[in-house]
């Protein structure tokens, strides 16, 4: 239970799917209700197989490239630590690549982005990528496997609640909630980027 909390909490502070909740009210506003849920069910599912294909994938792209454990868990620290600044100083959608003329110029003309940019790389980002690695090098066991698992299916349905829910969200917090709860969130976020940045530098000077 301490680590299905433990990675639940952690991958939802990462992807932030509130966060996206004006993003995602944005590229849907001309939607009808019934497409609004079919998105929304396609970017919560899309999240779920990605998030899975990097945890199980990480292993072998470390040994691929030649990367260490340590190495890992400072790169993908510096980018939660970035994330976390952005949701804490509002620029989320900016760190994202939304504030790109040609992105933006993009969205108007995608007829479906379920997949893009809802899931990559606002979502499924190399944060929670990295967070995942990380987890895959840490817990080796069946039953914790099993249990990360469970965790990664509870956030992608989570994201699937969170979006379809998103017109609701909006008029009930406002978005001045929704930066409220994206800053607080960011606090978080930066917190767990020191936490691993943190762990592989003790680690390092041990070995020494």
């Amino acid at each position: 239970m301490d680590i299905f909390l433990y990675v639940f909490a952690a991958l939802f502070s990462v992807i932030n799917p509130l966060g996206t909740v004006p993003v995602f009210v944005g590229l849907t506003s001309e939607e009808t209700p019934k497409e609004r849920n079919k998105t929304s069910l396609l970017t919560g599912i899309n999240v779920t197989v990605i998030l899975v294909i990097s945890f199980f994938a990480g292993t072998y792209l470390l040994k691929f490239f030649g990367i260490s454990h340590n190495a890992l868990r400072i790169a993908g620290g510096m980018i939660i630590v970035t994330s976390g600044f952005a949701l804490l100083t509002g620029n989320f959608s900016k760190h994202k690549g939304m504030k790109n003329k040609r992105v933006k110029e993009d969205l108007k003309d995608r007829e479906k982005f379920s997949l893009t940019p809802l899931t990559i790389p606002m979502l499924a980002g190399p944060g929670s990528i990295s967070l995942l690695i990380t987890f895959q090098q840490e817990y080796v066991a069946w039953s914790d496997i099993s249990i990360i698992l469970l965790a990664i299916l509870a956030v992608g349905l989570l994201v699937f609640i969170i979006l379809r829910s998103a017109h609701f969200i909006t008029k009930f917090l406002g978005a001045s909630g929704i930066n409220a709860i994206s800053r607080i969130v960011g606090f978080i976020v930066i917190s767990i980027g020191v936490e691993y940045i943190s762990a592989a530098v003790v680690a390092i000077f041990s070995k020494l």
